[in-house]
């Protein structure tokens, strides 16, 4: 290790402590200095618990160097490791984003009864009859009319959100939100959206346009929806 180089940042922020650590040094180097840097007073002056995000960079550690961080870190007790955050994915992990990054596009009529439901985003196109239900744990994208049950984030993704051509549905779900859509006129609403605002209590519905803005990671395909 070369004399005086600092291989842990520490930066403090309203929700904690944020640790980045220096991704090309050893391993062995770096919980050294993290138990130096740890047991300064400075960081034991508070009785409140103090979350710590670790930031790996493109360093790739174990699960049992994992443990070992959060252990070192967890030593000193007000400190409580929020999460570790590292730029490197297992095999493992690639192959469970990429499960639930995927698109499923389905081309059918959902009718009463029927259940759909899919890792990843939903592309249906068409209908979602009275009583019947689509679910995904990403985003639901319909393609027609959603006139039945759509959850979308089952696994607790609240920033899911629910498209569709014709907005017209009997219930929207997002995540653990629960939402009747409001009542329209009989022709119904076009290119709408319904997604979770920001204190993540209530399903809003809006137009595709500004949804886009405001999720700009959603799938490219409400886009095409836009255009088509």
């Amino acid at each position: 290790m070369i004399a005086n180089q600092q291989l842990i940042t520490i930066k403090g922020t309203r929700d904690g402590l944020i640790l980045k650590i220096d991704d090309q040094c050893a391993y062995e180097n770096v919980l050294e200095e993290l138990k130096e840097k740890l047991s300064l007073n400075a960081l034991l002056e508070e009785d409140r618990l103090i979350s710590v995000n670790i930031q790996l960079g493109n360093r790739y550690v174990t699960r049992e160097q994992k443990e070992t961080l959060k252990k070192v870190v967890r030593e000193n007790q007000n400190l409580v490791v929020g999460k570790i955050e590292s730029n490197v994915l297992t095999i493992e992990e690639a192959s469970e984003w990429k499960k639930h990054a995927e698109v499923k596009p389905l081309v059918r009529v959902v009718r009463s009864g029927q259940v759909i439901n899919v890792e990843g985003d939903l592309l249906l196109i068409g209908d979602v009859n009275p009583g019947g239900k689509v679910m995904a744990s990403g985003n639901i994208f319909v393609m027609g009319s959603l006139r039945g049950i759509a959850h979308a984030g089952v696994d607790g993704d609240s920033r899911a959100v629910i498209a569709a051509s014709y907005m017209q549905p009997s219930q929207l779900r997002i995540a653990d939100a629960i939402s009747r859509a409001p009542d329209h006129e009989t022709e119904g609403v076009y290119m709408e959206c319904g997604y979770l605002n920001e204190n993540e209590d209530k399903i809003l519905i809006d137009r595709l346009q500004d949804i886009i803005k405001k999720r700009p990671d959603i799938s490219s395909f409400e886009r095409r929806m836009l255009n088509g």
